[in-house]
């Protein structure tokens, strides 16, 4: 028997029940739960999507609610991952949708176990390092992945299928060197046009979940909605593509030592220790009592501290807000945390 909920959308033709019935035994992974991410999730997890994997590495600010539609104050005020503040919203909307939870940055050396148990990837990244990851890992493993990234008032969409469609790298070889684009720290980005880039990444979603692939776009969808262009840019697949044609996935190749990023757009340097800790939280924010501000929660302890604000979670990874430098950002997290 269908299942009422879904009565107005399995009457779209080219869905129906069966697509709908696909859908709802379906597993998909999404990777980065802030603008993009959040949109993507609720989408999904109404339409009724089976399960799904929301990783992501960071907790919610206040900044964040114009754009990012599954958060609210008291999730800012009370410093929640994102990922946790996201899997209760849901759990809220679609007691039937299956979440799991993972407060964790994804890198060569977990992005694998991440998505290997899952039928589609979902990008709701905001860098192209990651996003090159995934495509790797996605072409190594033969799983599908919807590209999304949106700055400013435009953005851009690409639906890959291995094997058959291009992927990333056959669109875009390297890495676009920094400077050479505007990001949401120089160009902004406008709450609508997240909307749209979501929006359009989730049909190709629902296409390849339903098992409706001849519907699926065969290349690029870029849109501005503040100048009202709209292209669609085809891709061919090149036999000579590093990562689907020779298959050397060099993003895979697990990098050692400690990882500092920079954050789009909020004044703040993301750290990854070499290899993941324990930390006992209640210890940390014992140890700082005598050095500034201190406050924690279940999932993170955080410290005022040398006009720098560090938030470290569990896992020994830190976001320490108010520099731009990796380099301070690390010294700050070898004084506070440990080497």
């Amino acid at each position: 028997m269908s299942d009422p909920r879904y009565a107005r959308q399995a009457l779209f033709a080219p869905l129906g029940q069966e697509g709908q019935r696909r859908l709802s035994a379906a597993r998909a992974a999404l990777v980065g739960c802030g603008a993009l991410g959040t949109h993507l999730a609720e989408q999904l997890g109404r339409a009724g999507l089976g399960f799904l994997r929301i990783c992501d590495r960071d907790f919610v600010e206040l900044d964040n609610l114009p754009r990012q539609v599954l958060f609210d104050e008291k999730d800012a005020a009370d410093r929640l991952p994102k990922s946790v503040a996201a899997a209760e919203k849901l759990r809220r909307i679609n007691s039937a949708l299956q979440v799991d939870s993972r407060i964790v940055d994804v890198t060569a050396a977990n992005v694998e176990a991440l998505i290997e148990d899952v039928d589609l990837v979902l990008d709701g990244t905001d860098n192209f390092e990651t996003r090159f990851l995934l495509n790797d890992a996605c072409m190594k493993l033969g799983t599908p992945w919807v590209h999304g990234g949106c700055v400013g008032s435009y953005g851009q969409v690409m639906a890959i299928l291995p094997g058959d469609t291009a992927c990333l790298r056959c669109w875009l070889e390297h890495l676009p060197p920094p400077g050479s684009g505007p990001t949401c720290d120089t160009a902004g980005v406008l709450g609508p046009a997240v909307g749209v880039i979501a929006a359009l990444q989730a049909a190709e979603a629902l296409k390849i979940l339903a098992g409706r692939r001849d519907a699926v776009h065969r290349g690029t969808h870029t849109i501005d909605v503040w100048t009202n262009i709209h292209q669609t840019i085809g891709a061919k697949r090149n036999p000579d593509c590093p990562s689907c044609g020779r298959k050397t996935f060099e993003f895979l190749a697990v990098r050692a030592g400690s990882l500092a990023m920079t954050l789009c757009g909020r004044d703040a340097v993301h750290i990854s220790p070499a290899a993941p800790a324990r930390l006992d939280l209640a210890d940390l924010e014992r140890r700082w009592a005598a050095l500034g501000r201190t406050s924690r929660n279940p999932y993170l302890a955080r410290l005022e501290a040398d006009g720098c604000e560090l938030s470290v979670f569990s896992d020994g990874r830190a976001i320490i807000k108010g520099t731009e430098d990796p380099a301070r950002a690390k010294t700050l997290y070898s004084k506070y945390v440990g080497a």
